[in-house]
């Protein structure tokens, strides 16, 4: 899927970060998720499994051609200076050829303030709270 996602579209603030994250991940668009990522970030989808850089970015790809829809609520924000751990209780429903498949947990999400001033995942652990 194309985007015309740019840098002025990012987050501005902490809390609108996973608001837009949501958005994008529910129009499946790939490109504007990658940019919501810092270069270096590392992503927890599968406990005990991180994954950076192209596998990643794979992964991603994978995930979002079974058409999946998020939901998500900021249950806790911390900032300091350039750094931002986010606590976020989310549910994703997957489509599938018996129903839908539900998932759901915590997650600890660690955002990193850029240059440009918009705020990116650099640890992004949906699993976060061990479940």
């Amino acid at each position: 899927m194309s985007s015309t996602s740019t840098i002025e579209e990012l987050a501005r603030t902490a809390e609108e970060h996973g608001n837009l994250y949501v958005e994008r991940f529910n129009a499946g668009d790939v490109e504007a998720l990658r940019i919501m990522y810092t270069e270096d970030a590392v992503s927890v989808w599968e406990p005990g499994n991180p994954l950076s850089g192209k596998a990643r970015e794979e992964a991603l790809v994978e995930f979002l051609a079974q058409k999946p829809r998020m939901t998500a609520t900021l249950r806790e924000k911390h900032v300091t200076g350039n750094t931002a751990l986010l606590v976020v209780d989310w549910s994703i429903d997957i489509p599938t050829d018996e129903g839908e498949e539900h998932l759901e947990g915590t997650g600890l999400d660690v955002l990193r303030l850029g240059a440009d001033g918009a705020w990116r995942f650099a640890i992004d652990n949906p699993y976060g709270s061990g479940s």
